[in-house]
């Protein structure tokens, strides 16, 4: 489950991009971390708070929403944290 969890998290990550645009401080690579980090973030919170299991196919539309969900989080916060671009 890692592993689809990873791609899953890129896939987030790029959508996440796609929905706010600009240029982050850490660039493509930072970004694709924050993507994984909130794939994962995202399926945690859902399981734990929203009583949603996390699911084993890589097609859930929940599990998708969730992934999507955190790495927007988590990239809003770093934005916050480290600024909006690479000036």
């Amino acid at each position: 489950m890692g592993i689809s969890w990873m791609i899953l998290g890129l896939l987030a990550g790029a959508i996440a991009k796609f929905l706010l645009p600009g240029r982050d401080p850490g660039g493509f690579i930072v970004t694709t971390l924050i993507g994984i980090a909130g794939a994962f973030t995202g399926g945690w919170l859902s399981a734990k708070f929203l009583d949603r299991p996390i699911q084993n196919e890589f097609f859930d539309l929940a599990t998708w929403g969730a992934a999507i969900g955190g790495s927007l989080v988590l990239l809003i916060a770093y934005r916050l944290l480290f600024g909006n671009s690479r000036d």
